[in-house]
């Protein structure tokens, strides 16, 4: 069993795509010989971070990570996030003179400018040192690994995601028992996800929106004839994807979306806009509507196949996605020069018909 140490500063009780990836590839991870052990915040005191309090911001000691480290005696080390814990661990391992991969997974450059002053340069400028001193750096689609490498950002990995087909799918009596269409939009619910250009439109039926955060008081009271649902998860919230008829992102900023592949794989089509994310994971294939008008993409999208849909999200499992991951963790190891026996003769089992697509 590979062992597999995984520095994250995302973690639960967060609902983010951070964590949910993490969590579905260390299930994943187990069936095919690899053992994932996270260094999280739960492990630290934590302090609320600024202007999103929701986030609790860990405070780790250098000391305590460092034995942490020695003692886990890790086949391979991946720094997820760039937080707290992921520049403590990354400064440990360069001194050791460790291999590491990272991955990226949030535009902090964009993010960042959205709440202060602060020139997306700079931030670009930090990300690149922070990620150049791994092995490799991983990310979730064609384009954005075009644009990491055209950033200066060094050995840039395609690691796609996937999507638990068997929890999120087609349910024929979902219904949240309101005027439809229902137009649903999942995620955080904060000023980067660009709600308020969906709650805006002028569209029948009912917007429905499931996720919490900063910005959800302040849009709950400006438009009150939209339904905020809360933070959803598990059953619970895979049968509201099944309800929808549309499914909204009108988010600019996001690096994939794993929620455009629930809704999917729950037979909701999307409407987006052609911005990254949405148009790198679905493309040309007949299960979206992007459009720069957001209003004409959902009214566009009600007419999309939900069998198509479907059809497209079974194409990506949580098996294949982490089988990549696994893989990158192996060569680059290897490519360090320091590859113990274990790693080197380590062989994934043959994929299963899931990660096929069958």
């Amino acid at each position: 069993m590979i062992r597999v140490l995984v520095a994250t500063d995302a973690w639960h009780p967060q609902v983010n795509g951070v964590v949910q990836t993490l969590s579905e590839i260390a299930r994943a991870a187990e069936p095919l010989g690899a053992n994932l052990r996270f260094l999280s915040p739960d492990a630290f005191p934590t302090v609320p971070l600024p202007t999103y309090p929701e986030i609790r911001l860990a405070l780790p000691q250098p000391g305590v990570i460092a034995r942490r480290i020695v003692s886990e005696q890790p086949d391979a080390i991946h720094i997820a996030t760039e937080g707290p814990i992921g520049h403590i661990v990354r400064r440990y391992c360069v001194r050791k003179g460790l291999p590491f991969t990272t991955s990226f997974h949030t535009r902090f450059p964009e993010y960042l400018s959205a709440r202060a002053p602060i020139p997306e340069g700079w931030t670009w400028a930090w990300l690149r040192r922070f990620h150049n001193a791994g092995t490799g750096v991983m990310a979730a689609t064609q384009a954005l690994t075009d644009e990491l490498t055209g950033r200066g950002f060094r050995n840039v990995l395609l690691w796609s995601r996937g999507v638990d087909a068997s929890l999120f799918r087609p349910r024929a009596q979902a219904d949240l028992g309101l005027p439809r269409p229902v137009f649903l939009s999942v995620g955080r619910v904060a000023v980067e996800k660009n709600l308020e250009a969906f709650l805006s439109l002028d569209l029948p039926g009912t917007k429905v929106v499931v996720g919490d955060g900063p910005a959800r008081a302040d849009l709950a009271q400006r438009f009150p004839d939209a339904v905020f649902l809360g933070t959803r998860r598990g059953e619970d919230l895979a049968t509201i994807y099944a309800a929808a008829d549309v499914f909204v992102f009108p988010s600019k900023t996001d690096t994939f979306g794993l929620v455009l592949l629930e809704a999917l794989a729950s037979g909701a089509p999307v409407a987006a806009f052609p911005v990254r994310g949405p148009r790198d994971v679905i493309g040309n294939a007949p299960v979206g509507a992007l459009d720069p008008d957001l209003e004409a993409a959902c009214r566009r999208a009600l007419t999309i196949s939900r069998d198509a849909c479907r059809a497209f999200a079974l194409q990506m499992s949580w098996e294949a996605s982490t089988r990549k991951f696994l893989s990158f963790l192996r060569v680059h190891r290897s490519v360090a020069g320091r590859s113990p026996a274990a790693v080197s003769e380590w062989r994934l089992p043959p994929p299963s018909c899931a990660a096929k697509g069958d």
